[in-house]
């Protein structure tokens, strides 16, 4: 039986560049998800087709049990950051390994019933390690530039940050600031995937710089080979590969 991977697109990451697919209804206890589908490959589109959905109202449940419906184990994940951290650069992708989830008010569990069980997910390694270094590897192989680790401050958005909560952030021990991470990756550990991501960097946070200024010279190239590396490390692995995330 061919296994089945996912690959969830975050701003600027649309679609399977490239390759044959086809669209794809799910339906769950939470909602509908499309999806672009190859034999071996899903592609969700975390705020859905032309990007209609802001962050703080993506339907993360639903797009995470849609995956395990299709008999997703391993995930490869992108997104848009701003860098917090001078080390940063803006422009290279970040294999990240850490995150603080400073977000609210989102459904952030399956657990949230008694009839779906109680359960305390270990969260020690929040990325898979196994997907992470193909990561790495394939990266390399298309002379990809990446920073190996880096820690997700997750936020609510969809306004940028002020410069008291990027210091905070800094200060706390993370590097870049998103809006998506969370809780899209402890859902999906909770349903028993394997999760790795691939941030891209195109801002400084507010007060490192007089206003926030998106980056945009030479993206679209970076980010093509964002996408095929992603690609190629969930190509290169396999699910008995990745050791899920224990609930306690």
């Amino acid at each position: 039986m061919t296994e089945v991977s996912a690959l969830i697109g975050g701003t600027g990451i649309y679609a399977l560049g490239g390759m044959e697919y086809r669209d794809e209804t799910i339906h769950t206890p939470y909602g509908q998800v499309i999806v672009q589908r190859t034999d071996s490959l899903i592609f969700l589109n975390r705020h859905a087709p032309n990007h209609t959905i802001p962050p703080h109202k993506v339907n993360y449940r639903a797009n995470i049990k849609a995956l395990q419906i299709l008999g997703v184990k391993r995930i490869c994940a992108t997104f848009a950051v701003g860098s917090i951290n001078t080390d940063f650069e803006l422009s290279v992708p970040i294999i990240l390994s850490d995150f603080i989830d400073y977000s609210s008010s989102r459904e952030h569990s399956f657990f949230d019933t008694l009839e779906n069980g109680v359960g305390h997910i270990d969260i020690s390694t929040p990325f898979c390690p196994v997907l992470s270094k193909a990561l790495k590897t394939e990266a390399k192989s298309l002379n990809l530039k990446v920073r190996n680790g880096g820690v997700y401050a997750s936020t609510n958005g969809p306004r940028f940050e002020t410069p008291a909560e990027i210091k905070a952030y800094r200060l706390m021990g993370a590097d870049v600031v998103g809006m998506t991470l969370c809780p899209e990756l402890p859902l999906a550990l909770e349903l028993g995937m394997s999760y790795a991501g691939l941030a891209f960097s195109i801002n400084w946070g507010a007060g490192m710089t007089p206003s926030i200024e998106l980056l945009h010279s030479g993206v679209d190239q970076i980010k093509d080979k964002m996408l095929r590396t992603m690609i190629n490390a969930l190509q290169n692995t396999k699910d008995a590969d990745c050791t899920p995330a224990t609930i306690l």
